[in-house]
């Protein structure tokens, strides 16, 4: 059944259910504050159209950034309140998705970047569940390429959108065709398109699968007992090979899981490296770091993290370990022969290891009046670290083999589970916040 209007198209497909505008319009959940500064004519600017950033290692090209703080804070540009979620925002042009629940529903909703004015929604409802007291919520957040958009459902509805109307291009849900997997929290690892091709760690009776983007039908699969994780699959080019590398290790007793190099044209392994914390609760979340040819993994749990090198031969070596650099699930970022993340669980430290030789360089618990950084996210951007702690404080860092350095720092708002990265593009900054009224806040991160 198909409602049209002059601004709108309503289609009811199934229990889907899209809303599309010709032009962005408001909606009562938006609060718009004031416009952003005017952007220099030496920015640099580009998208945030997926979970890890433009090249998936968090390092953005943006320049010309507000380095010093207000002491009133930063200006708010426009906030949507939001339903929960981890779910990371994706941005391409003057078009940001984000992904979230709202009475009982998996809604995906495309804003203008500048307004938080709504192109268009999609909905659908899904089952909720719980585990450990945490409620089943998105935490995999939507991939833009091109005029697409990808998302996974915590019930693995898959979803293939247009992105300028919102329009079902195909669906498909993965624990219906290939079983269930279990997930403490439902599924939460982001997809990854490479080519004409979405790769996704599926679990059940296909560890990864390859799809094709435009319609959906699976071009090959890789099987291998390990499960799905929380961790995002990555691209890299080890020995002049493109590959893919795949983190695995979810809710299986007793705990598997490991570092998958697979071949992107067929699916094929080339090796694979267990790495899994030694406890059934605990999960590998993040992202694998490319570094040359080899590739940095981390848990925070028992093992910490590990750097292995993929030979000629295609097989995993070990370089070397660091027990004591336990990511939970923030990927480090490799800036100019040095790893730096976030490490432990809930008392953190930041933490420097050389890369050629595993050395830990230094270690630091950022110390922070009147809160703590927990759980922080790392974004390399215009010369220096941008730091969102768990508790809503956003800082710049100095951070360099010689020590860690606050530059300056703000109180975006007080809340805990600010987790995940912010978007960040034409120097606005937008951020999830989680707990006491959750919202996505634009900022404006413009400087001269």
């Amino acid at each position: 059944m198909i409602f049209r209007s002059a601004q709108s198209l309503l289609i009811v497909a199934g229990a889907s259910i899209a809303l599309a505008a010709a032009e962005p319009e408001n909606f009562e959940r938006l609060t718009f504050h004031s416009a952003p500064k005017a952007l220099s004519a030496e920015a640099t600017t580009e998208d945030w159209p997926r979970f890890l950033g433009p090249r998936h290692d968090l390092h953005s090209k943006e320049s010309r950034l507000l380095k010093v703080f207000p002491k009133q804070g930063l200006a708010k540009v426009w906030e949507v309140k939001r339903g929960s979620g981890h779910a990371p925002t994706v941005i391409s042009g003057r078009r940001l998705v984000m992904f979230h629940v709202l009475d009982g529903k998996e809604v995906i909703e495309c804003l203008h970047t500048e307004t938080g004015r709504r192109y268009w929604k999609y909905e659908y409802p899904v089952r909720l569940g719980s585990s450990y007291g945490v409620e089943d919520a998105p935490r995999s957040g939507p991939v833009i390429d091109g005029d697409l958009v990808f998302v996974v459902g915590i019930r693995g509805d898959l979803h293939c959108l247009g992105l300028e109307t919102g329009k079902l291009i195909w669906k498909r849900n993965l624990e219906e065709d290939y079983g269930p997997a279990p997930f403490f929290f439902g599924r939460g690892g982001c997809p990854l398109v490479q080519g004409e091709q979405l790769i996704i760690n599926v679990g059940g009776k296909i560890c990864v699968g390859g799809f094709d983007k435009r319609t959906g039908r699976l071009l090959w699969s890789t099987k291998h007992e390990w499960n799905a994780s929380y961790a995002s699959p990555v691209p890299a080019v080890l020995n002049g090979k493109q590959r893919v590398l795949v983190f695995t290790g979810g809710m299986v007793d007793p705990p598997t899981g490991g570092l998958l190099s697979i071949d992107p044209k067929n699916g094929r392994i080339d090796d694979s490296f267990p790495w899994r914390a030694r406890m059934f609760a605990s999960v590998n979340a993040a992202s694998p770091v490319a570094v040359g040819n080899a590739i940095f993994i981390t848990e925070s749990y028992t093992e910490g993290g590990a750097l292995v090198d993929l030979g000629p031969d295609g097989k995993f070596r070990t370089r070397w370990k660091a027990p004591r650099f336990g990511s939970q699930f923030t990927t480090p970022v490799f800036h100019e022969g040095h790893l730096y993340g976030v490490s432990g669980t809930a008392g953190t430290e930041i933490v420097c290891h050389e890369v050629q030789s595993g050395k830990e360089k230094w270690r630091d618990p950022i110390n922070l009046a009147g809160a703590r950084l927990g759980r922080a996210s790392l974004l390399r951007v215009d010369g220096a670290f941008l730091c969102l702690g768990a508790q809503g404080t956003l800082l710049w860092l100095d951070l360099s083999p010689g020590g860690a350095r606050v530059i300056t720092r703000t109180q975006l708002f007080r809340a805990p589970e600010t987790w995940g990265v912010p978007a960040l593009s034409r120097g606005l900054l937008y951020v999830n916040q989680n707990a006491f009224g959750s919202r996505l806040v634009c900022y404006d991160l413009r400087g001269k």
